[in-house]
């Protein structure tokens, strides 16, 4: 029987169980959050985006809803680019404020999760006629290969607080190579979860129906599937907290008991009774934070709003030169 595997794709998968053996053998043990979407990944995230406690989607919703019709027009951007597009839901306030910009307009969503991505382009399309939506599968922190051509001016749009995943290096590297993709009259739109109360956030993360809790253990399955890995999920639990000094979330899994888990290609890793595996971080923002970020990403700020409760914001960028 002839392999359907592609060298590329072999190669991916060697990389991801390098990464899954090298972040196991941290001190602080860590496996990186795009190992959370495979497609039970994305559906829990998308019912944690609606439960009470998780406030970041409908303060970003409404954000959205009220500064789109304004800012979009003014922009003239008739391609939307969508990094970590999920389901896309948010991004109609911003298309459906580009119907009055004469011309062809596109939606580029890009997401991890291949199928999950593929259903939302397809309920877009049938959505919005006039739209040219053309999804990309791709990782982040890959160089993104777009379509060609894409009208232009582009807006890039990065919601949900994503950024926040990434240490302030880290995201100051992503958000460069978004800038090297802007031309003078292209922007960037980032949304941004605000420092506050930390009990607001962290009740976020910890909500009462115990859906983060396991959207976070849905990671081990996801790599026990993909990667023919053997953690033993019934052996770890869900736990996050607010780091004050570093502003930030950290969520992680915890050992209950002593477990061994092996990586193919690789060998295994003993996990001792209550040694942790960091699975994300959530680094929160103001407005300084936020514009030295974007100083070292080759941006400036150019706008930014947030809500009256100053629970979230959303921030445009625009080329330092532009």
């Amino acid at each position: 029987m002839t392999s359907l595997a592609t060298p590329a794709v072999d190669l991916a998968h060697r990389r991801a169980l390098a990464d899954i053996w090298e972040g196991l053998h941290r001190s602080q043990k860590e496996l990186s959050p795009r190992f959370f979407y495979d497609r039970r990944g994305s559906e829990l995230f998308e019912a944690i985006t609606r439960l009470p406690e998780y406030y970041p989607s409908r303060t970003e919703r409404g954000i959205l809803a009220r500064w789109m019709p304004e800012l979009i027009p003014t922009l003239g951007c008739r391609t939307i680019i969508e990094l970590g597009a999920g389901s896309g839901e948010k991004t109609r306030s911003i298309l459906d404020a580009t119907a009055p910009l004469a011309g062809e307009r596109a939606y580029v969503p890009v997401d991890v999760s291949g199928a999950f991505l593929q259903q939302a382009a397809q309920r877009l399309s049938a959505d919005y006629p006039g739209v040219f939506v053309k999804p990309v599968v791709a990782d982040l922190t890959d160089r993104l290969r777009l379509p060609e051509p894409l009208p232009q001016p582009w807006l890039f749009v990065f919601l949900g607080g994503t950024i926040g995943n990434f240490s302030p290096p880290e995201a100051a590297s992503l958000l460069a190579g978004v800038r090297s993709r802007l031309a003078p009259d292209d922007r960037l739109l980032l949304g941004v979860d605000l420092r506050k109360d930390p009990a607001v956030i962290e009740a976020a993360y910890n909500d009462a129906q115990g859906i983060t809790a396991a959207f976070n253990l849905n990671m081990l399955r996801a790599l026990n599937h993909q990667y023919r890995t053997t953690f033993e999920v019934e052996a770890f639990r869900h736990w996050a907290f607010y780091h004050r000094e570093l502003h930030r979330i950290e969520m992680h899994l915890v050992a209950m008991r002593a477990t061994t888990v092996h990586v193919s290609g690789h060998g295994d890793v003993a996990i001792a009774t209550d040694e942790s595996v960091r699975t994300e971080i959530s680094c929160k923002y103001d407005r300084p934070s936020v514009a030295a970020l974007f100083g070292r990403s080759g941006l400036r700020l150019a706008e930014m709003e947030q809500d009256p409760d100053g629970l979230f914001a959303l921030a445009l960028g625009a080329p330092t030169d532009a």
